[in-house]
């Protein structure tokens, strides 16, 4: 429910002013001052300091006692530099990962914004719920999502916006506001990339946790348009949706489905394990990309599974997604961290 905004104190006033000066937090580089990267790992920008509170009212007591520029990051998927300014605050949410109310009865969830969608998954999996919209990977964290707006594979969905109940937004004086679909903040924000205000927490609208078929099917790329319009935008079941399309010429679309059904599950976990080893993934993307027989290698071990095999498994399986799948051999150490 809707909170009024509580009043700063000096005891957290005087935390998070500390917090801020002290600026550090585990796996810093500190040689020439502290820098902040993404998961990339291809550069890394030279902050002032970092912080990463934990609450709310640390939060607050942050941006209330700094001055200057301020850049706040998540889980650091947004690459080339953008979740830090040169020589500013960096506030680092990751430490706000919290659970803040859960009512299962409305669908309805309030989470810190800090939280990945993998965390937010396990909470909510137990009671037959999913997370209504989100990104293809479950790395990313809520705040974050709600920074660009993000879309997913939601057939009939659009994006996180239209699932967003409200949102708590700290502004660069550590004042806090409830913001709602009735008031301006709302639209602004979301998708405004921090540029009002840090988001700290946000309250969620959630879908049934079903299980759902794959079927994928190759579509000429003049027909996608509308055999999306006519065979997955109308069809009532149909849950999740994209085409993988291929080098060189990206003509050839993969179209793939997640419908809604009742036939029994093939794959029996409700969740991506987290953790996993993902060498063989790597190496069959470092193969279809790089050696010469790689479109066949493609054709082999990627499409051809997708085409012939029979998948049954829960929506939230499949939404728990884990981006390092994705990292090249040359990431084998870790470059999602």
């Amino acid at each position: 429910m809707p909170r009024a905004p509580s009043r700063l104190s000096r005891r957290d006033f005087l935390q998070g002013a500390a917090l801020a000066a002290a600026g550090g937090i585990a796996g810093c580089d500190r040689q020439d001052g502290p820098t902040v990267g993404d998961v990339a790992a291809l550069d890394r920008v030279p902050v002032a300091r970092i912080a990463s509170p934990r609450s709310e009212m640390q939060l607050r007591a942050v941006l209330a006692g700094s001055a200057g520029g301020v850049s706040v990051g998540g889980g650091r998927y947004s690459m080339g530099g953008q979740i830090a300014a040169d020589h500013a605050l960096h506030i680092d949410l990751r430490g706000m990962n919290g659970l803040v109310w859960l009512d299962t009865g409305r669908k309805r969830v309030r989470v810190q914004a800090g939280m990945t969608w993998r965390r937010l998954q396990s909470l909510i999996d137990p009671h037959g719920l999913s997370v209504k919209v989100m990104q293809s990977y479950s790395n990313f964290t809520v705040g974050g999502s709600l920074g660009v707006n993000c879309h997913g594979r939601y057939v009939g969905m659009g994006p996180i916006v239209d699932t967003v109940r409200a949102f708590r937004l700290v502004g660069a004086d550590g004042s806090a506001v409830e913001a709602t679909p009735q008031s301006d903040l709302f639209g602004a924000a979301i998708g405004g990339y921090g540029g009002l205000g840090v988001v700290s927490e946000v309250e969620l609208d959630l879908a049934d946790n079903t299980r759902l078929r794959r079927h994928a099917e190759r579509v000429a790329l003049a027909d996608y348009p509308d055999f999306h319009r006519e065979r997955i935008a109308a069809a009532p079941d149909a849950v999740l949706h994209n085409a993988d399309i291929a080098p060189p010429v990206f003509d050839a679309p993969l179209a793939i489905t997640w419908s809604r059904t009742d036939a029994p599950l093939t794959e029996p976990a409700r969740l991506v394990p987290e953790h996993l080893d993902y060498g063989g993934d790597q190496t069959k993307i470092w193969a279809a990309s790089e050696l010469p027989i790689g479109p066949s290698v493609r054709d082999r071990y990627l499409t051809q599974p997708l085409l012939h095999e029979r998948v049954v498994a829960w929506r939230n399986h499949e939404a728990s997604l884990d981006a390092r799948s994705l990292e090249p051999r040359s990431c084998s150490s870790g470059c999602v961290r």
